[in-house]
């Protein structure tokens, strides 16, 4: 009898400790997200979240108290009773309703969700092993992500940074309060495209083009991080996303810097190309050539 209250107190210490460490930011509720499409999930789950805490209200204390008011030992004896029509159709009429009432604001966000009309930006997004190709289509940019976590860090010869395994060496950098459009494929094996705070997780797949899109809040720039939400591989942890929502005076001025270093690159490789293919040209032989002519 005098271990039990050691053990306890061991017990809580222990969760105790954890919980002032690895969950310090543990929140129990779905994020609500920066874009109208992940608003909207979040209020559909709330809907739901409280139509089934009602029925489970409903049915537990109805059950509670039967079994409270009606138990053997206040002697009441078990009703002897077959079948009801009424209370049949009751509990057929509820439930339709109930699952009336959820589908509609289910039914509007699912159509708000593929409605990709209307967009001031469209972005190819490819799942590669392991890593992330994001083409920018109308501004002919670009440019693959890696995953930028320190080796170290990963085979635990370094302490684990603040974003482990969720930081790449460039992001993809989106304006904020302009609807992007995301054609997303695979080019390899089945990858995911999940970025919570964004609203999306979208199936990338070679073969196939899904379109999904997004429209960050005018008043939310920032760093938003996702990852790949499919079994890819042996290296599948390694496939983190960083979006980089900026001004749109920012994203402008973005713009412009990767097209002056694509257009340098281009000119550079123009260069070598045309050295090389003069490099391999015959000499010209000017006594032939005379010859030739008389």
């Amino acid at each position: 009898m005098y271990r039990l209250p050691k053990l306890l107190r061991l017990v809580v210490a222990i969760f105790g400790m954890q919980a002032s460490t690895s969950y310090a930011s543990y929140t129990l509720n779905m994020a609500k997200g920066v874009t109208p499409v992940s608003q909207n999930i979040h209020e559909l789950h709330m809907i739901i979240l409280w139509v089934c805490v009602a029925i489970g209200v409903l049915v537990y204390g109805l059950m509670i108290y039967a079994i409270i008011r009606h138990r053997k030992a206040a002697g009441h004896q078990a009703a002897a009773f077959h079948e009801s029509t009424a209370v049949e159709i009751i509990w057929t009429i509820i439930p339709f309703i109930i699952l009336i009432v959820m589908a509609v604001p289910a039914t509007k966000t699912l159509i708000s969700m593929y409605d990709t009309s209307d967009a001031a930006l469209t972005v190819k997004i490819t799942g590669h092993q392991w890593y992330w190709e994001y083409d920018y289509v109308d501004d002919n940019i670009k440019f693959t992500s890696f995953l930028s976590t320190n080796n170290d860090e990963i085979n635990n010869k370094a302490p684990k940074g603040e974003h482990y395994l969720l930081e790449v060496d460039k992001p993809l950098v989106l304006p904020v309060g302009k609807k992007i459009r995301f054609l997303v494929t695979g080019k390899d094996v089945i990858h995911s495209w999940w970025v919570p705070s964004l609203g999306i997780k979208k199936d990338a797949i070679p073969g196939f083009i899904n379109e999904t899109w997004a429209l960050i809040d005018a008043d939310k720039p920032g760093v938003y991080r996702g990852q790949c939400a499919e079994l890819c591989g042996v290296k599948h942890g390694y496939m983190p996303i960083v979006v980089d929502a900026k001004s749109e005076e920012d994203f402008k001025a973005w713009v412009n810097e990767q097209r002056k270093a694509t257009n340098a690159a281009t000119n550079e490789t123009d260069k070598v190309e045309a050295s090389s293919d003069f490099a391999i040209m015959p000499p010209c032989d000017e006594s032939k050539d005379k010859a030739t002519l008389s």
